[in-house]
């Protein structure tokens, strides 16, 4: 059906209807995957920049953990009394600190 339409805008309205065509897809292509993708990874470094020592947070490998200091762009978690681990900042996930954090609230 859509390839029949697509032949009879061919037919119907030459080049300009091909060019409306695709630039329709362009469009909806930006606002439903390149758009949401852009904030997605504006929130995560929005998130990890304001990280601070005390915060309990969540890597992507799903260690959870309390910072316990910076160095560079690592952080030091401390996951057991007296255990530290070294994650870089980009390891830690904003949508499984969320979830935990909003987890730990409701308990």
């Amino acid at each position: 059906m859509l390839h029949f339409i697509f032949l009879q805008m061919s037919a119907d309205n030459g080049w300009m209807g091909n060019l409306i065509l695709i630039g329709g897809i362009i469009i909806i292509f930006y606002f439903f995957m390149v758009r949401p993708q852009q904030k997605k990874q504006k929130d995560q470094k929005t998130y990890l920049e304001s990280l601070k020592k005390g915060d309990h947070v969540v890597t992507i490998g799903g260690m959870h953990g309390r910072i316990s200091g910076f160095e560079g762009d690592t952080v030091v978690l401390d996951v057991d009394r007296g255990t530290k681990l070294t994650f870089e900042k980009s390891a830690i996930s904003l949508e499984a600190s969320k979830k935990f954090a909003k987890e730990t609230k409701a308990a």
